[in-house]
């Protein structure tokens, strides 16, 4: 197998998505299209990754890392102009050279490993990566010899009325001998129209060369498709949502409605476990087996154990064990550690805290930066005062503690194993092991004082 190199074109800013966000930055499925033409490029056996960058260079590596290396083009002259920038690092290699655009986040990995065993098995100088479309106005077509070798690209503008009914399109993925590339690049002009160099015209440069020119056909139209605006975006990620959930599901995930449910690229699921409608699961979310998600539930970077049950709640940048059950309504927010078997019922908020073992909070509760040991129940409105207006202060709930409803733990404070604290109790001093605490005002009763209020009509 010869050397493989690849440029990935990431320079353009994108004025048709209309944003501050650089175009190959718009995640698909969370992630970023540029990340996603890496990421399948990675996985094929390549000596070279080199990208063009132009506009928002800077946020552009900073996504990439040292994942590629990199060229500026700080003008943009065209696609052709482009892969020029690479010249110092590429030109005069022996090898193959793939040249992807980084607006494509569809393209598979075993795609581009088609295109480069089709290019090495034709002897070609360039191969094009075509597909057939339904409707291929707009599109460049495929002109084929007798021989099934390509003899040009027509633009659509420029073909005739026969060129045009021809349904092979150019999908602007090539490969190409390397050192023929940055020759034949050295020779495009820019004696057109828009006064650029463009890629397809090293096509041109190799025919008449008397090169050999392939194009290898995917059958997977949508695959190939770039992304140029917003509505082109939103189709991207229906293809790669569909595409994700049908690899969950192979893999033994219950999705009940999978063209309403919303999971990241890089989310891992365990068999056995279904999602309900409504539910978006994203960022390095790891999810065990046999758990029950949803419906209209949102997870992001967080850790799950087996059999845990959340529903129609929020979860962000926590571990939450097995057995658990969360929810209705339940917020975790970040850095919480839920142990194995709690119970975090409805509308109770979670805040970097730890929850030990068969602990529970039932309901209308807010615990913030706690450590709840395990066994603990936690009564219903129960609040961790946490903050003083400057500082945040922990609250300690030792195991085996009982909080009744309606009570505040001003912290910093400890409440010691097995203890006990009176509902209604506002919490200021630490509670001994197996004590009882009890902070609330004795009731006085004024007998027949409501008239005097004159609050009945």
């Amino acid at each position: 197998m010869s050397n493989r190199y690849a440029v990935i074109l990431a320079a353009g800013q994108g004025t048709r998505m209309k944003s501050k966000l650089y175009k190959v930055l718009h995640p698909v499925c969370g992630k970023p299209m540029v990340q996603h033409v890496v990421d399948q490029v990675k996985s094929l056996n390549i000596n070279e990754i080199v990208t063009i960058v132009g506009h928002g260079a800077e946020k552009v590596k900073a996504q990439l890392g040292a994942a590629s290396h990199y060229a500026l083009q700080e003008a943009q002259l065209g696609t052709a102009h482009a892969v020029l920038q690479s010249k110092e690092m590429l030109a005069g290699k022996e090898g193959v050279t793939i040249v992807v655009c980084g607006d494509t986040p569809l393209v598979k990995a075993e795609t581009m490993e088609a295109l480069f065993h089709h290019h090495e098995e034709t002897g070609a100088k360039a191969t094009i990566l075509t597909a057939r479309a339904e409707d291929p106005a707009g599109y460049g077509r495929i002109i084929r010899n007798e021989g099934g070798l390509v003899e040009k690209i027509v633009e659509h503008k420029d073909a005739t009325e026969a060129e045009r009914a021809i349904d092979e399109i150019n999908t602007g993925t090539y490969c190409f001998d390397n050192k023929a590339l940055f020759e034949a690049l050295e020779n495009v002009s820019n004696d057109n129209v828009q006064g650029e160099y463009y890629l397809p015209d090293v096509i041109e440069i190799l025919k008449k060369q008397g090169e050999i020119v392939s194009a290898y056909v995917t059958d997977n139209f949508e695959e190939t498709m770039g992304v140029n605006d917003r509505v082109a975006l939103a189709e991207a990620e229906r293809i790669m949502r569909k595409r994700i959930n049908e690899s969950h599901m192979r893999n033994g995930v219950s999705l009940i409605d999978p063209a309403n449910t919303y999971i990241g690229s890089a989310v891992s699921i365990g068999s056995d476990t279904v999602i309900y409608p409504g539910t978006v699961i994203s960022g390095s979310t790891v999810i065990g087996t046999d758990c029950k998600i949803g419906p209209n539930s949102e997870i992001e970077n967080c850790e799950i154990g087996n059999n845990t049950v959340i529903r129609q709640s929020a979860a962000f940048d926590s571990e939450i064990g097995s057995q658990v059950n969360i929810g209705p309504f339940a917020h975790i927010r970040p850095k919480s550690e839920i142990h194995d078997e709690v119970k975090i019922g409805n509308f109770v908020e979670i805040k970097k805290a730890v929850f030990g073992k068969g602990s529970k909070a039932s309901h209308l509760s807010y615990i913030g930066d706690a450590e709840v040991g395990s066994d603990v129940n936690i009564g219903c409105g129960t609040i961790t005062v946490n903050y003083d207006g400057k500082n945040k202060h922990l609250t300690k709930i030792e195991d085996g503690v009982f909080i009744g409803c309606n009570s505040n733990l001003v912290a910093p404070v400890t409440v010691g194993k097995g203890a006990y604290v009176a509902a209604g109790s506002t919490i200021t001093e630490d509670v001994p092991g197996e004590g009882l605490a009890i902070a609330r005002a004795r009731q006085v009763n004024k007998e027949d004082y409501a008239g005097k209020l004159n609050l009945k009509k």
